[in-house]
């Protein structure tokens, strides 16, 4: 019988104790995609080191290549492959022969194209067992095939391949999971009608990088040195960052998919950030902990915008996409091979924080690495040469974890002498020996205690390993997968068209992909030459007398970042003016979309803005809770409040949610905010309002045709509004027309029919509420974008 002849040749070698102890199984390994460049470069090597370090655990092992090629040419593709199997240096020349022997006897090629396949590989994995007297522990499903044929093949498995009851079964999938959220949650949708979360493997390679995978144990066995100054009141910033010298030559239709961004940031790059973030669990090795405190740490993501991310592509890659993908000579790709993003946290750990994230093709070296960087109050003042690098509080105080290749390449922890001396497990590693030349970070490698694997191990070595022993803490689940993407996909589809910054690639790039942190975005250090596309077209700067009133009102028009920079300049101005005559600024807030840029300016840009005096209040409402993301009060508290010192007591949201209900007449919630404007703004008079207008002209939450608002004594009303959420507190009429100043702003081709209509009727609040603002004893002024004014 195969497997008992494979069993006693082993043993003959003295491999396994005795025939007698293999009693705990049999698991079936099923490659799927087995001719494929994954499974030559690294699967199958990673089986058979499996193979090795599992032949005496008791479970008994075949392994099962499959893939769409007809059977001959498909098993001489495979046995090529195996026949170029490797043992580690360590291995004896002896036992490695006799075990790459026994493995390739092991291997068999299957076609899987139809269901009868699927059928006949199970009818021949129950033959095997019943032949060999062997009872089942389960089966593995290597998914090494592209993700559209996932569904399939899960399909095939579930309904004719699965294990017999007591026996597990472990499906292990590559990514990429999704495109973005939705495609990701269409796809884990399908799989979850075929297999449980607990029977799926998603695996991200880098979590099996031993750099990456130690950041956690490391932080749990240094807690004592750690828990002090893991923090924003300690770390400068953090760096992750996958350097690659190659391009996307012969990838260019995956690349042109997926991006750098996709390809590298929102998986392995996302995932060291989680470990670095997240709050430590009390066990690190319980995979339900871990994911809840990930999870956690996903929440508390700053949301990522335009200006978060910097983005490049090398020079090269458009010709390389036109000749691949056959695409035309005037064919212009927007995927970006290169890409910057800072992002932030808002728990109180990491609050203030920048954490940056970086990676691209074509550059000067290949590298990756995790950096934290602390802070440093130090000041020496006897020369540094005369210190020994550990007692010196002036070097550079920073923790590594090297992933590998670059100047040391290998795997590697190193920490700055000056902040400890880490406790490392001395079984997996060692302390590296003998200081070389070496520099790293600036500082030569006698600066930091190093420690290196004591056996340097792939990463999906480690990884198959990990699927054999169910630990599942090391693979992606389908809730941190769509918490990922969740995170990522506002951000892909805000620079979606973004323009690229070209780069030669190499050495050449010179500073050209440099990028800076300023006021919670990221630019590029070097301006970029740009050209002129059309000089014969005039722009709508070119027109310097492009009319400067809009409904008898001053008028203000400009590109819309330009507006929103006049805008929030106009705004402090007016707010410094106010409090230099009456120490304090109060100021209405419109909701909607339109004036979120103009918060994020006033938070990132507006440093002299005097916050300590200014009452903030909201022009209008929508009837759901406060901490509702379809609240404005909750919008204007994350893209404002919650980044300047503004005193608590200054900040006026309105009562909508009074009694455990929403906006019911009964609570008076109109009156009491109503009467708060009446003891607090002098004679109810605003020092500034801020409108938008609505493409039916509503402003504020009053509607055309409202029945309260539009006239008449009230100064705070409930309304209607035709779509959802329907009940709105706004506002009225005659008490926005009572501030000292009115500023009204409009972004948008959406908004250029609208603009268009008010810049020809008169005075009619009904028809067009907007027409009806008219401070009786204030200025009203126009903050119109081009796009709104010219459509």
């Amino acid at each position: 019988k195969m497997l008992k002849r494979v069993l006693c040749t082993v043993l003959f070698m003295g491999a396994l104790p005795s025939l007698a102890e293999v009693s705990q199984g049999h698991i079936s390994v099923v490659l799927l995609g087995a001719t494929g460049d994954l499974a030559k470069k690294y699967l199958w090597q990673g089986l058979f080191q499996l193979y090795m370090d599992q032949v005496s655990s008791g479970h008994s092992f075949t392994f099962h290549g499959a893939a769409l090629t007809a059977l001959e040419p498909g098993q001489r593709l495979m046995f090529d492959v195996l026949k170029k199997l490797a043992c580690p240096p360590d291995e004896s020349p002896n036992r490695c022969a006799v075990l790459k022997d026994q493995f390739l006897k092991l291997s068999q090629y299957h076609q899987l194209k139809t269901a009868e396949n699927y059928t006949m590989l199970n009818r021949e994995i129950e033959t095997l067992l019943r032949q060999e007297g062997l009872k089942e522990a389960g089966r593995i499903f290597y998914f090494s095939v592209p993700p559209f044929a996932y569904t399939e093949i899960a399909r095939h498995i579930n309904s004719s391949c699965r294990p017999p009851p007591g026996a597990w079964l472990r499906v292990v999938l590559e990514k990429p999971f999704g495109h973005d959220l939705e495609s990701a949650q269409q796809l884990a949708a399908e799989l979850t009608s075929f297999f449980r979360e607990e029977e799926m493997y998603r695996v991200d390679h880098y979590l099996g990088k031993q750099a990456v995978a130690h950041i956690l144990p490391f932080r749990d066995q240094n807690r004592q040195f750690l828990d002090p100054i893991w923090n924003r009141h300690h770390v400068e910033r953090v760096e992750i960052v996958l350097k690659e010298t190659v391009d996307a030559k012969g990838r260019t239709s995956f690349y042109e998919q997926y991006g750098v961004i996709r390809d590298v940031l929102q998986n392995h790059l996302t995932e060291a950030l989680m470990f670095l973030t997240m709050e430590l669990p009390a066990n690190v090795s319980r995979a339900e902990e871990v994911l809840q405190c990930k999870l956690q740490a996903f929440q508390s993501l700053r949301g990522l915008e335009k200006n978060s991310a910097v983005l490049g592509q090398y020079q090269a890659y458009a010709s390389q996409v036109q000749e691949e993908l056959q695409k035309a000579q005037d064919y212009v790709s927007t995927t970006p091979t290169f890409a910057g993003v800072l992002i932030h946290s808002d728990n109180l750990r990491w609050e203030g924080v920048p954490f940056l994230l970086a990676s691209g093709k074509a550059l000067d070296e290949r590298v990756g690495y995790v950096r934290v960087l602390f802070k440093n109050r130090a000041y020496c003042t006897q020369s540094e040469t005369l210190r020994d690098a550990g007692h010196s509080q002036c070097k550079a105080k920073q923790i590594i974890f090297y992933i590998g290749h670059g100047a040391l390449n290998t795997p590697a922890v190193l920490v700055s002498r000056n902040l400890f001396r880490p406790v490392m497990p001395e079984g997996s590693w060692r302390e590296a020996v003998g200081q070389s030349d070496l520099h790293i970070f600036g500082q030569p490698l006698s600066d930091y205690y190093v420690y290196s694997p004591v056996k340097e191990r792939d990463a999906y070595s480690v990884l198959i390993s990990n699927i054999y022993h169910a630990r599942k803490d090391f693979f992606i689940t389908t809730e941190n997968l769509l918490a990922s993407w969740g995170f990522w996909t506002p951000l892909l589809d805000s620079i979606s068209h973004q323009p690229l910054r070209l780069y030669p690639g190499g050495v050449e790039n010179q500073h050209l992909l440099d990028f800076e942190m300023v006021s919670g975005e990221v630019a590029f250090t070097l301006a970029e030459p740009v050209e002129l596309l059309n000089p014969n077209r005039l722009m709508p700067s070119d027109f310097r007398t492009i009319q400067s009133k809009f409904r008898q009102s001053p008028l203000v028009s400009a590109w819309s970042e330009d507006l929103i920079s006049l805008l929030a300049s106009d705004i402090e101005k007016t707010a410094s003016r106010s409090v230099a005559h009456s120490g304090q600024f109060h100021l209405a807030l419109s909701g909607g979309s339109s004036p979120v840029v103009l918060f994020q300016r006033l938070a990132r840009h507006h440093y002299a803005f005097p916050w300590k005096h200014t009452h903030i209040w909201l022009v209008d409402e929508r009837c759901v809770p406060l901490t509702d993301t379809e609240s404005n009060f909750f919008s204007l508290h994350n893209h404002l409040l919650q980044s300047v010192r503004v005193p608590y007591f200054n900040v006026h949201p309105m009562p909508v949610h009074l009694n455990q209900r929403l906006c019911v007449e009964e609570d008076r919630g109109t009156e009491l905010y109503a009467k708060e404007i009446m003891a607090l703004v002098a004679n109810a008079s605003f020092d500034l309002v801020l409108l938008g207008v609505g493409t039916d002209g509503h402003t504020a939450s009053l509607f055309p045709q409202s029945e309260n608002g539009l006239e008449g004594a009230q100064t705070v009303v409930l309304t209607e509004s035709p779509v959802k959420p329907h009940q709105r507190m706004s506002l009225s009429l005659p008490l926005i027309n009572k501030a000292r100043q009115v500023f009204v702003l409009v972004l948008g081709k959406g908004k250029h029919d609208i603009t268009t209509l008010l810049s020809r009727v008169g005075h009619e609040p009904r028809k067009w509420p907007i027409s009806g603002v008219s401070p009786s004893s204030g200025q009203l002024v126009w903050y119109v974008d081009y796009e709104a004014l010219l459509g």
